[in-house]
């Protein structure tokens, strides 16, 4: 992976900003440490830093220029099915002067242009120059795995990697509000919005298309297939045989590398099945896991070996303490350049920070939840859709249930807080039951806002919710396009990214993803299991002792933190009454309310409110 960047000016004024092109390539260093290159044409400027992967040769740098000089390219990711492409190519007659993936990439869209997307099997973000146009074409990939932000007034458009690629080139810092508020509901900003006003991200599988006058063109190319009713589907058996196929060939396509490759191995399932069939294809696989050793109930290192040990892999764990995970804070909080509060982000960076020791590459298990009902809200849901005797008793209890004492950081408020959770959301629509449990619901609003900004935000709430109806699959497909693009993989790549590892994501394979758009809801979940095909299909290669546990999440211990280590911070720093006084951001009646029920003996989801505040007011001091 790569960090790229990129300015085009309009008129005199635009062209003032692009001198900003070496600003902006430096704050993405981390994304690439092995080079980085600058492409100057009349208005244009393109930046590129380096990480080598494939074809680490000074013949593959970027930005790149096709031999007639007209079209040059800056690429974030990995085109696999490369190969298949320069064959194809190389018969039409393309001659090649490096064995990259970028320069496939670059002479695939100067024969078909935009219409080369559809043939790509990869995670991408780049930029292509026409100069005889005068034309910038951008693309992201299908399920916006690499990220792309952009600005664009009457004088510039700049785009980069990172937001902080658009910073370093003085673009304007107005927070958008609705932004702000959709965060301290979800601890995340989907796309295609960011937390500036007129700064957005490209849509997955979506392109846009801009010139030097400033016109422009933004269309998507490709959707997740979806259909309420699905009219033929292969009968159960067949089904597995063919989930088994295509992630062996996902798999197999995401291990070409030049450089060491590894897997990430949690000890779940998704990772398992990730590392079992990747141990088919290589005489050597290094396999990392994380380890907890103050959080005994969060430690999954014993299957993980469990695994390793089938498969006789180079098997690295990595055990955290409680300190290790503290040390690392302020580490995570200085390299995140939007509000981002899933507090797992902590554990992935030092996970991805030991890891780029041995490796350069790794293959992860992250989409199968959301493709297969993986997670815990998903039973929920098809309780709650199915009813029953259970489900209307804890309705029924739901007044007791809110007196009890609820808190993440033990079994048994964990345990009330979401019997709660369920009885509350039974009383709700599917859409607004989605929303409730998509992130944390506030007893009142702490954000200053105004009839318009609710407005605004409604209609985004609208917009990201459009898809849900009363076929269970809307939740998936809701699932994959609000949690997977805007929690799961942002946080994957941002934190690999901060430590210059790239990941991979088999389950992510568009083939995979379209067939598992075509199975009935009963293929992946019932009363008695989740992920019920992933887990039938590979059963026989895995020990039979991951199947016999229940899903274990990661909790940092924020509450412990909270009030030790970083109560001064709540109390005496970012959230202090003066601070968000002088600051007419929040309400500070509402954060002391919020506070005071922190350090309650009912905490329930304030613990996650206020990380999520403290996460913004880290970044707004920082940025604004």
């Amino acid at each position: 992976m790569c960090g790229i960047t990129g300015i085009i000016a309009f008129n005199e004024n635009g062209k003032q900003h692009l001198s900003k092109i070496n600003a902006a390539i430096a704050s993405l260093n981390k994304r690439g440490p092995d080079g980085e290159g600058i492409y100057l044409h009349h208005n244009v400027a393109l930046g590129h830093r380096r990480l080598s992967i494939i074809d680490t040769s000074n013949l593959a740098s970027q930005p790149f220029t096709d031999s007639s000089g007209r079209f040059t390219i800056v690429f974030n990711g990995e085109i696999f099915n490369y190969k298949e492409l320069r064959k194809e190519l190389e018969n039409k007659g393309v001659r090649f002067r490096s064995q990259s993936d970028t320069e496939v990439l670059l002479q695939l869209f100067i024969i078909e242009k935009e219409k080369c997307l559809d043939k790509l099997d990869g995670e991408f973000a780049f930029a292509i120059y026409d100069n005889e146009k005068e034309e910038l074409f951008l693309a992201r990939d299908r399920f916006g795995i690499k990220p792309l932000y952009f600005y664009k007034d009457e004088n510039y458009f700049v785009f980069g990697s990172e937001m902080k690629a658009l910073i370093a080139c003085d673009i304007p810092k107005v927070i958008d509000k609705a932004s702000l508020q959709m965060y301290l509901h979800l601890n995340y900003i989907p796309a295609p919005w960011s937390i500036f006003e007129n700064v957005l991200k490209i849509d997955a599988g979506s392109y846009l298309a801009i010139n030097s006058k400033g016109e422009s063109l933004q269309k998507k190319y490709y959707a997740i297939p979806y259909k309420e009713e699905l009219i033929t589907y292969p009968d159960y058996e067949t089904a597995q045989n063919k989930l088994k196929e295509l992630l062996e060939h996902s798999v197999q396509q995401r291990m070409i590398a030049d450089v060491p490759l590894g897997t990430f191995l949690s000890g779940g399932i998704d990772s398992s099945i990730i590392t079992a069939i990747a141990a088919k294809h290589t005489k050597h696989l290094n396999t990392f896991s994380i380890g907890y050793k103050d959080e005994p109930l969060f430690d999954e290192t014993h299957y993980a070996q469990l695994v390793a040990k089938k498969y006789k892999t180079e098997h690295t764990v990595f055990s955290l303490s409680n300190t290790d995970l503290f040390e690392n804070l302020h580490t995570v909080l200085d390299y995140i350049d939007e509000p981002f509060a899933d507090s797992s982000a902590l554990a992935v960076n030092i996970l991805s920070m030991h890891t780029k020791k041995h490796v350069t590459v790794v293959l992860s298990g992250d989409g199968a939840d959301e493709l297969f009902a993986g997670y815990n809200k998903h039973a929920a849901e098809l309780r709650v859709r199915s009813g029953g005797l259970t489900a209307n008793l804890v309705k029924a209890s739901a007044p007791l249930l809110k007196q009890l004492p609820k808190s993440r950081n033990s079994k048994t408020g964990n345990k009330i807080r979401q019997l709660h959770k369920f009885a509350e959301g039974m009383k709700l629509d599917v859409k607004e039951r989605y929303w409730q449990w998509a992130g944390f619901k506030a007893k009142e609003d702490v954000f200053i806002s105004t009839s318009t900004m609710r407005e605004k935000f409604e209609k985004r709430k609208n917009q990201v919710l459009k898809n849900l109806n009363s076929d269970y699959n809307s939740v998936l497909l809701t699932d994959m396009q609000l949690v997977l693009e805007n929690d799961m993989l942002v946080k994957v790549d941002r934190m690999s990214m901060s430590q210059s590892l790239e990941v991979r994501v088999p389950f992510l394979d568009n083939k995979v993803v379209d067939f598992a758009f075509s199975l009935p809801v009963n293929y992946k979940i019932d009363k008695h299991q989740r992920k019920k095909i992933l887990k039938d299909a590979f059963k026989n290669y895995l020990p039979e002792a991951l199947f016999k546990r229940g899903k274990q999440g990661f909790e940092v211990p924020l509450l412990k933190w909270f009030n030790t280590d970083l109560k001064s911070m709540i109390t005496d720093d970012l959230l202090s009454d003066e601070f968000i006084i002088k600051q007419n951001i929040f309400n500070a009646e509402a954060i002391q309310n919020l506070k005071t029920q922190l350090f309650s003996n009912n905490p329930d989801d304030a613990v996650a409110k206020v990380w999520g505040l403290i996460v913004f007011q880290y970044w707004w001091k920082k940025n604004m």
